[in-house]
């Protein structure tokens, strides 16, 4: 293959994982960086990633492993973050190279807590990338069905519709459909809102709540995403589209939706410290309510379902008396 754009993944997790093994059908080499440098010469060896997703197997020839940050991002011409936001200052602290005319891609679903922006808006501000230069990828779509290719559709979003359909051609396979958008703001908060809701679903199915208030749950806070990214980024969307409700839908109901487990655990009584340390991967939905109830309190749109959450995780609120006042709020 000749002239192809060069890519770059930044993460050693299960949903970088999973990304590296799409871009890996159609692109003979690509750059992955991870910062475990136990993993990386795990991978090189025996192929395939210890910590997650291993049942994957990689052709180490087209792989470009290191745990140097600056070297993925001087070889790629699309770089593509998919670490928990709340890694993401850390990880960027450690970079040299220069992000100019380099095009970046968000595959992270949270808010970056040293700024409390989504991560478009933290590229764009902070590191002075035009949004032109700026995209997400987006589901419904879980690592562990990429693993198994089952059929998945992603898309992309981004301001440049060239840049998103060569991202879309590169992500695009027989178990990979894709589609794109210009609506890079909608929904990158769309994936950073669901997962609040994902928690909510677990904190009720933790609780005894069963499947007819699940569904209620569900739909209300689909309204109360579409009130809430109304706000912020006021544009012509379709909610009921897969990066919106698509997205929503499987983060709630999913048995494989860490976000969902985080708040089964705590209807359950745990602590939301028991139930961090008893995870082993990040549930960015925690960290997601906090800076949407705070964004919220300029929006003034009315979120009860992420008010709620909100109240339970960081105001110390019993689970089970909040949920019986959301109820008599619900439709």
């Amino acid at each position: 293959m000749e002239n192809y754009p060069k890519f770059a993944v930044i993460g050693g997790g299960s949903w970088a994982t999973a990304i590296a093994k799409i871009l890996c059908v159609n692109l003979p080499e690509i750059a992955w960086y991870m910062r475990n440098e136990e993993a990386v010469e795990h991978i090189k060896t025996q192929h395939h990633n210890p910590n997650y997703l291993s049942s994957v197997e990689f052709n180490i020839e087209k792989l470009k492993l290191t745990n140097d940050i600056n070297e993925a991002v001087a070889y790629a011409d699309y770089i593509i973050f998919a670490i928990p936001s709340a890694f993401l200052g850390s990880e960027l602290s450690k970079m040299t190279e220069s992000l100019n005319d380099k095009i970046i891609f968000s595959a992270i679903k949270g808010i970056v807590p040293e700024t409390s922006l989504i991560v478009g808006e933290h590229f764009n501000k902070v590191y002075d990338i035009p949004f032109e230069n700026i995209g997400v990828i987006t589901g419904p779509c879980h690592a562990e069905e990429v693993a198994l290719e089952r059929l998945s559709y992603l898309t992309i979003a981004c301001g440049d519709a060239e840049k998103a359909k060569i991202v879309a051609k590169y992500f695009s396979n027989n178990y990979i459909k894709t589609k794109i958008t210009d609506d890079i703001i909608g929904t990158e908060y769309a994936a950073m809102l669901k997962n609040i809701y994902a928690i909510a679903a677990g904190m009720a199915h933790g609780l005894g709540y069963g499947d007819n208030f699940q569904s209620v749950l569900m739909s209300n806070g689909i309204r109360e995403m579409k009130k809430f990214i109304r706000k912020v980024h006021k544009m012509k969307r379709n909610i009921n589209d897969s990066a919106y409700l698509g997205d929503l839908l499987v983060t709630g109901y999913s048995v494989f939706s860490r976000n969902r487990m985080f708040g089964n655990m705590i209807g359950k009584g745990y602590t939301v410290k028991s139930a961090m340390m008893e995870m082993s991967m990040v549930a960015e939905g925690y960290y997601a309510a906090k800076s949407a109830w705070q964004l919220n309190q300029g929006y003034g749109a009315k979120t009860p379902i992420i008010d709620a959450v909100y109240s339970i995780l960081y105001e110390g609120k019993d689970a089970k008396k909040t949920f019986k006042k959301l109820t008599e709020k619900l439709d």
